[in-house]
């Protein structure tokens, strides 16, 4: 039987191939748990959408297929130009929304600082000293002689650490999903932002009403005062009347004044939302509109894809999941791979000739064999911020499903609320008209009339602070439903790496389908770095632990 015969050069050949291949396989290796949307309780719909409770709403209607999405600029539906004008300031000028997408812009610098580890260090070193030795060195046959050494250096290093276990992947990806959060923080700013200033504006046009309303109460005051003054000087009745009437009207003038205060205090709370100085806005007195535009309100799954904290409070876990394969990879070696030559001589003239080469080659494979329970404590803090992140996101859902059904039931009840005190005011106006009458007549003393009066002035002024709650109501009702975000608007894996010094929600591309990440990403190819798609839809399946 013939045996065959390996040449030298195939033996040869092969290893390198085996090397590859072991390497291949060890990069494979991700000690990262496999990550998935953690699972969290989502009703069918909303309490107060319910066909048994009310089918629709003042200031919200149930959405249509096509028609479930709220405009990004979704203050536009109130129609309020000066209101718009405001709005617009925002992105602009506002501080709060200026530090948050620093803090975006800081969040990517730490994805690009992650992903330069992926590739060698390449150094080099330049050097010239001049020593001299004593003749009383016996162990140096130079220094003996009392010489005085030159010594010109020049040399180029390359190190490069394998990512065998994953750790620089996952850094990259716990980065990658932090900065994507950084982001979603970003448009939470934003819409807290324009939520914000849209109530200090309807507060403003809630205290102009007050104000007419005041003016208009204390013009009838006068009259009132006018005509009891003439009744007590024609002997009719006593000055009581008089100076009850007096008072009113003092009070009546009082209370106007001290709107002032509260309507100073709205107008700079808006300058300081726009980013402008208080001593250089004002706003002129404009009617108070009171009817809350239609809010469409979606199935309730569909929030989570339409709250930015939802989308924050998601990407930090996936981050918190990418940091525990960090954590594991420290149980296992690390490999590095270095490399250096250049030229060393003591005569100048024969510094970069052949001769005076030197160079060094040689990988360093290192292993944490005893650490007294450092790594397997740095797991288990990996793990602990996992689960709180999960506990985190899950809260920030309970609490916008919260946030949702409070403001769908405070629109409904005050709208309600709003219709009746219309018919508390219409009865108290009657009532008031009988009171003047009765008194003009002599049958009736003043003080029914005075109670009558303020009757007539509360529910005036109670109206108005109830329709005040109902807009108020009807913004809170259109951030707890996101605004006009949409999910899809964060920044995909290249953008985060790409995108110019400054980034909006605004300038996001178009909505992408979502496609399930790699776990973590794939390892960005040269130049340009792969997609790992790090968005993953809500509805994904309940997380592995």
């Amino acid at each position: 039987m013939r045996k065959s015969k390996r040449s030298p050069s195939s033996l040869n050949g092969a290893a390198p191939l085996g090397v590859a291949a072991g390497l291949a396989l060890l990069c494979a290796c991700n000690p990262a748990p496999k990550y998935s949307t953690p699972s969290t309780p989502v009703p069918t719909a909303y309490k107060e959408t319910t066909p048994d409770r009310f089918k629709e709403g003042p200031g919200w209607v149930v959405a249509k297929p096509g028609d479930d999405k709220i405009r990004p600029k979704w203050w536009e539906m109130y129609n309020d130009p000066h209101l718009n004008a405001l709005e617009e300031q925002v992105a602009i000028s506002n501080q709060t929304v200026a530090q948050a997408e620093a803090n975006f812009r800081a969040a990517r610098a730490l994805v690009v600082s992650a992903r330069s580890s992926l590739f060698p260090t390449i150094g080099s070193t330049a050097s010239y000293s001049r020593s001299h030795y004593p003749s009383s060195n016996p162990t140096n046959s130079a220094a003996s002689s009392g010489r005085t050494l030159n010594n010109y250096a020049a040399a180029a290093d390359i190190s490069y650490s394998v990512d065998l276990w994953h750790k620089v992947r996952n850094t990259i990806a716990a980065n990658t999903y932090s900065a994507q959060a950084s982001a979603a923080d970003v448009a939470t700013a934003l819409l807290t932002t324009h939520a914000e200033l849209a109530q200090d504006y309807f507060e403003v046009r809630a205290l102009d009403a007050e104000e007419g309303i005041l003016q208009d109460t204390i013009g009838n005051y006068r009259q009132d005062l006018n005509l009891t003054t003439i009744l007590f000087r024609a002997g009719i009745y006593s000055d009581e009347d008089v100076s009850q009437a007096q008072t009113q009207l003092d009070t009546a003038t009082a209370q106007a004044t001290d709107l002032g205060v509260a309507r100073a205090q709205y107008e700079h709370a808006i300058a300081t939302l726009i980013g402008k100085p208080a001593a250089e806005f004002s706003i002129s007195v404009a009617p108070f509109v009171t009817h809350p535009p239609p809010v469409p309100v979606a199935v309730p799954s569909v929030l989570l894809e339409r709250r930015p904290d939802i989308a924050a409070a998601e990407r930090l876990v996936a981050a918190q999941n990418a940091e525990i394969g960090v954590s594991r990879a420290a149980y296992y070696p690390s490999l590095n791979l270095s490399a250096s030559g250049g030229f060393e001589t003591a005569v100048f003239s024969s510094w970069f000739t052949w001769p005076s080469r030197v160079w060094s080659i040689g990988p360093a494979l290192s292993q944490t064999l005893l650490d007294f329970g450092a790594r397997r404590g740095a797991v288990e803090q990996s793990e602990a911020q996992y689960d709180s992140a999960v506990a985190a996101y899950r809260q920030t859902i309970l609490s916008d499903f919260q946030a949702v059904e409070d403001n769908l039931a405070s629109l409904r009840i005050l709208a309600q609320e709003v219709a009746e005190y219309g018919t508390a005011i219409t009865s108290s106006a009657h009532y008031l008209d009988l009171a003047l009458t009765r008194y003009k007549a002599g049958i009736d003393s003043y003080l029914n009339v005075v109670t009558a009066q303020n009757s007539v002035l509360t529910n005036r002024e109670t109206q108005v602070q109830t329709q005040l709650r109902q807009m108020t109501a009807s913004v809170s009702l259109i951030m707890a439903l996101g605004g006009g975000w949409d999910a899809s608007q964060l920044p995909r894996y290249e953008e985060v790496l790409q995108k110019p010094a400054k980034w909006s929600p605004a300038t996001s591309p178009a909505p992408v389908a979502p496609v399930a990440p790699a776990n973590p990403p794939e390892v960005p190819s040269i130049p340009l770095p792969s997609d790992p798609d790090t968005g993953t839809s809500p509805s994904a399946a309940p997380n592995r632990r």
